[in-house]
This record gives structure tokens, C-alpha cells and sequence, in this order.
């Protein structure tokens, strides 16, 4: 079992399978050696956990846990487009958007629910740059979109 497989299951987390796309793009991309993978959700089991906007609809707990299952779902992205996640080197950026009520301005306490978990998984490789930006709507009114970009190894 691969390091990060391993630490996973220490976790309690099984990666999903990842769905169709529901519209026009790939869910990754690889360029050299860095991988580029599309926007996701919160969904589980093909459902939305949370639906709506933090700070009106959602707290902020509510909104890490949205984080928290939008990156395992990157992750398993990352799973399925690489075959194996020891081959990521490091986590380069998250690009996060976090659907917000008028004058909510804790995007980035939201995002720290997907940024704790990489550190978890990948330890220092997990730490990285970041942008948290809240936004009036999001698709399928999501509390959270999250995009990344790692660096494999050679």
C-alpha cells in the first residue's frame, strides 16, 4: 500500500470515484509536471452535503466541512487522473471560491477545512499558496468551488 493510501485509510477516508463532468472540460490536466484540475464541490454520493450561502444559510463549520469533502473529492481526481497520489511532490495552489451572504468576510476560515486536510495527508508537501474569494452564486448553489494545481515527481 502506497504511503498515501496509507495515510488516508488512517484518516478514515475512502476516495471517491469521480463523476462525469456536467459540462464541457476535463476534471485534470496535465502540463510538465504540474497537474491542473477543474473546479469541485461538496457533493457526496453524487449529492450536495450543504447547499446555500456562509453566512446566511451556512457557518463556518458547516462551510469547512464543505471544504473538507470538495478536496477529498479533488483528491480523488487527482487519484484516478495520476493512479497513484505518492507521485504528487507537492501541492502548489488552491484557487477557492466560497459562495457568500452580503458583507461575509470569513472565506478564508471556510478554505482552512481543505487546507488542514492536505497538511494531514501530505505534511509539509501539503502546505500551499492560496486565494479564498467570496462570490454572490456559485453552480448547483454550492457553499464552495475549489480548484488546485500540484507538482508530480519526475
Amino acid at each position: 500500500m502506497s504511503v498515501i493510501s496509507s495515510r488516508l485509510k488512517e484518516l478514515g477516508i475512502e476516495l471517491p470515484v469521480p463523476g462525469v463532468p456536467v459540462a464541457k472540460y476535463v476534471p485534470a490536466v496535465t502540463v510538465n509536471n504540474l497537474v491542473y484540475t477543474s473546479g469541485n464541490d461538496c457533493r457526496m454520493n453524487g449529492k450536495l452535503i450543504f447547499e446555500g450561502k456562509l453566512g446566511k444559510d451556512l457557518t463556518i463549520e458547516q462551510g469547512q466541512l464543505a471544504a473538507r469533502q470538495t478536496m477529498i473529492n479533488l483528491l480523488g481526481v487527482l487519484q484516478a487522473h495520476l493512479g497513484d497520489l505518492d507521485r504528487v511532490e507537492k501541492v502548489v495552489k488552491l484557487l477557492a471560491f466560497v459562495n457568500s451572504a452580503s458583507g461575509f468576510e470569513d472565506q478564508p476560515y471556510v478554505i482552512n477545512g481543505a487546507s488542514e486536510l492536505l497538511e494531514s495527508v501530505f505534511g509539509e508537501n501539503g502546505k500551499h499558496a492560496r486565494s479564498a474569494i467570496g462570490t454572490s452564486d456559485l453552480p448547483f448553489n454550492t457553499p464552495v468551488e475549489i480548484e488546485m494545481i500540484v507538482q508530480i515527481k519526475s
